[in-house]
Parts: C-alpha cells; sequence; structure tokens
C-alpha cells in the first residue's frame, strides 16, 4: 500500500466508519423509493451498489474523498424504467449505460466539469445542505413516511418537503425528539471540544457515538415507559442475509435476451447521460470541499462510475453516481485518502453479513442528527454572506440555484442556475469585447472600436449597437489590432455596415484584420 494512504490510516478508518453510518441508510432509502416495494429483493439492489460504489469506484477512482453509490436522482428513473421493462432488463440497461460512461471517459466528455460556474456549483452545495436539514426534520421528530435519501421536493408520499415538517409536527414522538435532540447535542459538544483535543477522541468519530448513544437510550426509554420506546419501523432496516452465501440468493443477472430491446438501450442512455452529469457537479462540489483543494481527473471518474455501473448491474444493483451528502460526511469526518469510501464499502458489505441485527437497533432519529450537522455545515450562513460580498454576478446565480434546487430537484435546480449564470457571463462578455472612444477634432466625429483580444460571435449584439451609434456624416475606425483571432460573424457584421455606410455618408476604416486573423 502507498506510503501516503499508510500514514493516513487513523484519519480515514474512522471517515469510512462515519461514511459508513450515512450511506448505510441512504442506500436502504433510495432502494427503497426506487422498487415497486420495499420488499428485501429491492433494498439488497440498494446495498450491493453501495458496496460497489465504496470498493470497485473507490479504488479505481482518482478522487481521493469523493464517496459513490446509489442517488436519489436515479431514484425515479429506475422506478419508471423497472415498472416499463422489469428489472432484469433495467440491470442490463445499468450495463449499458456504464459501457456508455467508459467510452465517454475516454472521449474526454469529463471537460464539462471544468465549465460549471462556481456560483452554481456554491449554490448545489448549499442548497444540499439546507435540504438535508429540512428532510431529516420529519425523521428527528420520528415521522419516517418519506424515505431517506429523498431529496426532490415532491415526494413518493404525496408530500412535498415543507408539508412533510407539517404532518410531522402532528405525529411527533417523544421518544424520537428526546434522542434526536440528546444525539445532536452531544455530536456538537463531541467536535466541538473532544474531538480537537486529539488523540483518541481525534481517531472516535462522533456519529459512532451518537448511533451507539441513540440505541442505547432507545432502549433506556423503553424501559421508563413502553410508549417512549422507537418502534421497530422507526429504526434502521436490515435485509436479514445469514451469511456470504446467502447474498449470493439475492443477486440477479441481466436478461442478456433484452439487448434487442430499444427501450433498454434508451434506459441505458438516460442513465449514463444522468449519471455522469450528478458525478461530474459532485466532483466540481467535492473539490472544493477538500481541504487540501486537490483535483480529480474528470474523464478517469467517469471511467471508475462506468465500470462501478457495469458491475454493479451485473449483480443485481442499482446504478451509481458520486453522491455529495456522503463526499462532505467524508471530508468532515477528515477522510484524507480513498481508504475511506473503500473502508465504508466493505464495511456495507460485512455489516449485512454479520450484524444486522444490531444496526437494526439504531434509531433514524440518531441518524438524523449526523445528517443535520453535515446539512448544517454546507449551508453556514457564513456562505451566503461571503457569496453576497462578491456582488450580484455571483451572488444571483448561487441565491437562484439553492431555491430552484430545493423546489424541484437537483438537475433541474443545476440547469436553472447554470442559465441565470450564462445571463450574467454574456453580460459581461457583451460589455467587454471592446472599447469604444468618441473624439472631435476640427468639428469632425470619429468612433474609435478597439476590439479586445478573444472575440466571438457572441460579442455581435454589442458591436452592432456601437456600431449603430455612428450617425451621418462621421467616421468610424475599427482596430482588430489586438485581436488574437477575428471570427467571420464579426468580420461580416462589419463587412456589411462598411457596405451601406456610404449611403449615410459615413466613413469607415478598418485596421488589423488581417487574412491570417480572420477565421
Amino acid at each position: 500500500m502507498n506510503n501516503n494512504y499508510l500514514k493516513n490510516l487513523k484519519s480515514d478508518i474512522p471517515a469510512g466508519l462515519v461514511v459508513f453510518l450515512v450511506a448505510l441508510p441512504l442506500c436502504l432509502g433510495i432502494a427503497s423509493a426506487s422498487g415497486s416495494s420495499p420488499d428485501t429483493f429491492s433494498l439488497v439492489a440498494g446495498i450491493i451498489a453501495g458496496i460497489v460504489g465504496g470498493i470497485v469506484v473507490g479504488f479505481f477512482s482518482g478522487s481521493q474523498v469523493g464517496a459513490s453509490g446509489p442517488a436519489a436522482g436515479l431514484a425515479v428513473i429506475v422506478f419508471t424504467s423497472v415498472n416499463d421493462i422489469g428489472f432484469q432488463p433495467f440491470l442490463l440497461a445499468v450495463m449499458i449505460g456504464g459501457l456508455l460512461q467508459i467510452i465517454m471517459g475516454f472521449l474526454k466528455a469529463g471537460m464539462i466539469a471544468y465549465y460549471f460556474p462556481n456560483s452554481v456549483i456554491r449554490g448545489m452545495l448549499a442548497s444540499i445542505g439546507i435540504i438535508l436539514i429540512l428532510k431529516q426534520i420529519p425523521h428527528a421528530l420520528g415521522y419516517d413516511r418519506d424515505q431517506e435519501g429523498d431529496a426532490s421536493f415532491f415526494q413518493a408520499d404525496g408530500e412535498n418537503t415543507f408539508s412533510e415538517i407539517f404532518q410531522a409536527l402532528d405525529y411527533f414522538s417523544i421518544g424520537a425528539v428526546i434522542i434526536s435532540v440528546t444525539c445532536l447535542i452531544v455530536l456538537i459538544l463531541w467536535d466541538k471540544y473532544l474531538t480537537p483535543k486529539g488523540g483518541v477522541m481525534k481517531m472516535l468519530p462522533g456519529a459512532l457515538i451518537v448511533v451507539t448513544l441513540g440505541a442505547v437510550l432507545n432502549r433506556v426509554l423503553g424501559m421508563i415507559d413502553p410508549a417512549l420506546s422507537v418502534s421497530a419501523e422507526h429504526l434502521v432496516q436490515i435485509p436479514k442475509i445469514s451469511s456470504f452465501a446467502g447474498l449470493s440468493e439475492f443477486v440477479t443477472f441481466p436478461d442478456w435476451s433484452s439487448v434487442y430491446n430499444p427501450a433498454v438501450w434508451i434506459t441505458g442512455f438516460t442513465i449514463a447521460i444522468v449519471a455522469s452529469l450528478e458525478t461530474l457537479l459532485c466532483v466540481e462540489a467535492t473539490d472544493k470541499l477538500d481541504p487540501h483543494k486537490r483535483i480529480t481527473p474528470a474523464n478517469l471518474e467517469l471511467k471508475a462510475q462506468g465500470l462501478g455501473n457495469m458491475i454493479s448491474g451485473l449483480i443485481g444493483g442499482l446504478p451509481i453516481t458520486q453522491v455529495i451528502v456522503r463526499s462532505s460526511a467524508n471530508i468532515d469526518a477528515g477522510g484524507q485518502t480513498k481508504v475511506s469510501t473503500i473502508f465504508h464499502g466493505v464495511l456495507l458489505l460485512v455489516s449485512v453479513v454479520f450484524i444486522p441485527g444490531l444496526l437494526s437497533q439504531i434509531p433514524l432519529a440518531a441518524l438524523a442528527a449526523i445528517l443535520l450537522v453535515v446539512g448544517y455545515k454546507l449551508a453556514k450562513i457564513s456562505v451566503f454572506k461571503d457569496m453576497l460580498s462578491k456582488g450580484k454576478e455571483q451572488y444571483i446565480p448561487f441565491l437562484v440555484t439553492v431555491f430552484a434546487i430545493i423546489l424541484s430537484d437537483l438537475l433541474i435546480g443545476i440547469g436553472i442556475g447554470f442559465l441565470v449564470a450564462i445571463f450574467f457571463i454574456l453580460q459581461r462578455n457583451l460589455e467587454t469585447d471592446h472599447v469604444k472612444i468618441k473624439e472631435e477634432d476640427d468639428g469632425k466625429h470619429t468612433h474609435r472600436i478597439i476590439l479586445s483580444e478573444e472575440v466571438s460571435f457572441l460579442n455581435k449584439g454589442a458591436l452592432q449597437d456601437a456600431l449603430e451609434h455612428v450617425k451621418h456624416d462621421e467616421e468610424v475606425i475599427i482596430d482588430g489590432t489586438k485581436a488574437v483571432s477575428i471570427p467571420y460573424d464579426i468580420f461580416d457584421l462589419i463587412k456589411e455596415f462598411e457596405s451601406t455606410a456610404h449611403e449615410r455618408n459615413i466613413t469607415v476604416f478598418m485596421k488589423g484584420f488581417t487574412k491570417d486573423k480572420v477565421n
């Protein structure tokens, strides 16, 4: 093992444990939301995806702190596709999607990750933090009708993000509230006072303390008054698998004969596009959260995710993406290298076989406390203050992205935020594509338009506006000397203006428009 990985084991092992505790209910919740019924079969599909995302993608990925697994953004696609074409043909579609991702990686399609505006990425992180807080409030109150991992505004249970909270206020559980509040207080105090002391305290994750405390506290409450105890439906639901051999009973292989079904290919293409976009967005966000500011090779990430999806589909798992909630939990827990995400995959594999009964004692209210803290750290007030201080070109796309994601879902919200950011980019581009100077010499008005170094077809509007300000009997000097290249769109616009300028007695001078520059 690389020396860098060995020296960081003391940080990566506890971080991997935290990611495992966060990922386990999310794998189960997303699997439940993705299946036609929350049976053991569909739950295992979520666990398989989490295991493959941790071990396989973690090993081949170039990201040191990104964690992968089944994603909420694909739940609707999974649910619809499984009902339309069947589960086994769907698994083939997952494999096809993975193959397409690998091809995209070799075609260097990952470069699009570098074109997401910073304001939109920061908006995505803040919105996910707010969504985590809003979605976990019902779980903290003991109202668990909506699955863990559901990040969409409109929920599968017929409610939305806000109405679910009001429902929870009507049907809350005293025991769940006691557990969540106690765990939240302990977690905050642990992170603030004990972890900074270092030593054993730093190596012992607060999340582990909290879930253990939650399970013990639930037992104690049951002894005091059975009505206070949180019932089984509000605990982590782990599929009962007796051994590794028993796990093979739930392994499902694709229906190879459905390769000729066009619907399978359409589903595979959809998975490839959506999973790749979510992954690239999360890669950009995770790199910004990484304290060491390491840059993840985007094309390598597409290949790793593609391989993960091929293997997940091959053995009966759901599609995989990099997931910002797990990745941010990993970073927050001190994860330094990919060992932490690989370790979380190993823990998922081992836990469902050896300690399902123990894990099934964990109240969802205790896990809610962990995710509430993760959400708060992503959406601190200081993040909003920082973006507001950077001017409207940054804070407007940021705020639009935040609200758009909260009120829709990740990809739609990102798309809306991206369009707003592009508007400001174009506006600035239009304002800085040239310098316009108006001079007067012996009563003769002269307009001097100096093109900037970078000129594109996007600058046509601003240049057209500048030319329209040239009046009868004036002259204009259009200077392209500084421009590296002059697109035909710009050149044609100028030539069209020149061809009719004599009708208004306008004299046109052109400088720097050499043949090698116009293209």
